[in-house]
């Protein structure tokens, strides 16, 4: 590239004193000269803010007054940017580690072509060789979606939606659709603001040359994870769901429903209560 766009990187930070530090380390390790890094926290209590703070002073650091989740939270961090110059706006997880080249890599193929407005790394899991993201899909019909892991040989121009794991998006996006939809608190909005995106005619990429480690904190189940998986899923597909396929989202709806009731009269598990919760959290979407 005889140029290199500006490029903002926000690591969005909830009590990551056990990744963050490791995170930042590899970021100001990338062989990219025209990079800002921006660290916004959702109010942690772990003194994960501070320490970055002290190590790593070159950074920008917006500390917010509530945990405001991923969608918000995200969006403090993309307006600074954009106020700033920003060509791309990078989401990057505060628990994951980049490669030198990874940034060099995605902006080179960002540049190569004017209709991808969205790209992604080939994020590997944890410090192995297994493939944790090289792509997504959406099932509309089952109302879920999933991670391709495949070894990409080439770059991948088929992906229903990026992961915000690791989403470096160009400033023509957010003029085009906006920022990330703050209905979502957690999970699901990075599928939104995809098909979003690819309404508009924006390419998704996944370049095989630039990679990253994601390491999993993310990847940790609990109840919270569950209570937003659900409630967030059932709340994109009420906003994205295709024309023709709406009465079968009200069916699908209510035969999942049916399904948690006869799991409560079997064990009532803790996770079936968790998932109760959240259809009838839901009801104040609707």
């Amino acid at each position: 590239m005889k140029k290199f766009p500006k490029v903002f990187v926000i690591v969005l930070n909830y009590n990551g004193a056990d990744v963050l530090r490791k995170c930042l380390l590899s970021l100001f390790l990338a062989r990219y000269p025209n990079l800002e890094v921006v660290v916004v926290d959702n109010n942690s209590l772990d003194g994960s803010l501070e320490v970055a703070r002290k190590v790593f002073p070159r950074a920008h650091y917006i500390k917010n007054e509530e945990n405001l989740g991923f969608s918000a939270g995200n969006n403090v961090g993309i307006r600074f940017a954009l106020d700033r110059g920003a060509d791309y706006v990078l989401l990057l997880n505060n628990d994951t580690e980049v490669k030198p080249d990874f940034l060099e890599k995605i902006v080179e193929l960002g540049e190569s072509n004017e209709k991808i407005g969205i790209l992604s790394p080939l994020i590997r899991e944890g410090k192995t060789d297994r493939v944790w993201f090289s792509g997504g899909r959406i099932n509309w019909l089952r109302m879920r979606s999933s991670h391709l892991r495949d070894s990409l040989k080439e770059d991948f121009f088929n992906s229903d939606f990026m992961t915000g794991c690791a989403m470096a998006v160009k400033k023509d996006v957010f003029s085009r659709i906006g920022l990330l939809d703050e209905d979502f608190f957690l999970y699901w909005e990075d599928a939104d603001f995809s098909v979003r995106a690819k309404r508009e005619g924006f390419l998704l990429a996944v370049s095989f040359q630039s990679q990253i480690y994601h390491l999993e904190k993310s990847e940790e189940t609990n109840d919270n994870k569950i209570y937003w998986l659900v409630l967030s899923g059932l709340l994109f597909f009420q906003k994205n769901s295709p024309f023709w396929l709406r009465p079968w989202y009200f069916i699908f709806i209510f035969l999942r429903k049916i399904k948690n009731k006869n799991d409560l009269r079997k064990d009532f598990s803790k996770k079936s209560r968790t998932v109760e919760k959240a259809y009838q959290d839901f009801k104040t979407y609707a």
